[in-house]
């Protein structure tokens, strides 16, 4: 029988409880022996709720308790999570985490103790919610050289852009409502400026290359800048816009960007609407791929963390599957990347505008007088920002 320890009973954290009791039979049917919860470290009491008999409030009772198997961290951040994560591993205890911040920042050092104490350090969760696609990464794709791994990685943001497309209505008004909804955080900076998408593409991209990204190395652009008025062009292109983190391997070379993207119904991502994640994968030999469903909720992500405790209780090792050192991989910057650009100009500049960015388009949106929208020729980012100073824009954003 594998014993469990949940550190924290937030949101994640309460999901597993209920998911390690509403699918007991099936979780023991799976992993090869019983798995039971024996506590959940809180700084509450957690009265009158399905922890309450399990509280501790002290990391010590878990590390000094031989019959803890298994510890799950649904902490958030760092400052307690990665002591105690870390003193769990030490203490030759296998740890599955939903916490992206604590993967991205010591995801190949918690790796190399876990391998030298022969026991497992799991992530799943941290990327993708429930979509597996980490251990698809590590199991289903060995015999790819991964060249791209892309997609929209945060739900939040991809509701709001879904919501400004189909109803016209301002970021602010639908960051509003999803507020309200519980869609977005109260303090929703990490999503709508691109950071959650980032630290996710970097846990995914170290995952496939084998060194260690830092996501701060990656150039990253929000959705906050967006307007009603950029929307209306997109939609009048019949186009869709995405919020996309991608990280690509050309030649000898790495390339990674956040930011929001342009979308044309050809493009895989064009569909995935509201609350929804997607993850596209291209291999040498595969060919395309894509895996697709909720990238966040409380069970969502909580299903995610208990296949990694059943993976860690049937004694499946992926840890060594894992290849993720700490040795740095370099980033390129994003100045050498070729792509076309919708940019809005005033009247006045059409003309200019047109053959400056060898346009191959204008686009006009019935309601807004004294501009135009432009589909730009194919350049790279730095000829596309000194033509853009050359001739004045008002907003710009990229086609994919």
């Amino acid at each position: 029988m594998s014993k469990v320890a949940v550190l924290g009973y937030g949101t994640i954290g309460s999901g597993v409880v209920e998911v390690l009791s509403m699918n007991a039979e099936r979780i023991r049917k799976n992993a090869g022996q019983n798995v039971r919860l024996k506590y959940v470290l809180d700084v509450k009491d957690c009265t009158g709720t399905p922890a309450e008999k399990y509280i501790v409030h002290d990391i010590e009772e878990i590390l000094k308790d031989d019959e803890v198997d298994i510890v799950v961290e649904t902490m958030g951040g760092v400052r307690f999570a990665y002591p105690f994560v870390k003193q769990c591993l030490m203490a030759g205890k296998s740890v599955a985490t939903s916490n992206k911040e604590l993967v991205e920042k010591h995801g190949p050092e918690l790796i190399r103790i876990a391998k030298e104490k022969g026991v497992d350090f799991l992530f799943e969760a941290s990327c993708g919610g429930g979509i597996p696609v980490i251990r698809a990464l590590v199991t289903a794709y060995t015999a790819d050289e991964i060249e791209e791994i892309s997609g929209i990685l945060n739900g939040t943001t991809n509701y709001i852009l879904t919501k400004m497309l189909n109803e016209g209505a301002a970021y602010e008004e639908v960051l509003a409502q999803a507020q309200e909804m519980g869609i977005a955080e109260q303090n929703p900076e990490a999503d709508v400026e691109g950071f959650d998408p980032c630290r996710k593409i970097a846990i995914l991209a170290s995952v496939v290359y084998g060194k260690n990204v830092n996501f701060e190395d990656i150039y990253t652009e929000g959705i906050t800048k967006i307007s009603e008025k950029d929307i209306a062009y997109v939609k009048k292109l019949g186009a869709s816009i995405k919020l996309i983190a991608s990280f690509r391997h050309v030649g000898d070379r790495y390339y990674a960007m956040v930011s929001p993207f342009v979308v044309g119904p050809e493009n895989p991502l064009y569909s995935v609407n509201d609350a929804y994640n997607a993850i596209f994968i291209h291999g040498n030999a595969v060919g395309d791929t894509m895996l697709y469903g909720s990238g966040a909720g409380m069970m969502q992500t909580a299903s995610a963390v208990v296949a990694d405790v059943v993976a860690i209780a049937a004694g499946r090792g992926e840890t060594r599957l894992i290849d993720w050192s700490e040795d740095k991989l370099k980033v390129d910057g994003i100045e050498s990347d070729r792509r076309s650009f919708l940019v809005r100009v005033s009247d006045d500049k059409v003309a200019e505008a047109k053959e400056i960015f060898c346009a191959s388009e204008i686009v006009r949106v019935d309601g807004l007088e004294g501009e135009a929208g432009l589909v730009t020729g194919v350049m790279t980012e730095d000829e596309f920002e000194k033509r853009a100073v050359q001739t004045g824009i008002i907003s710009r954003l990229r086609m994919r």
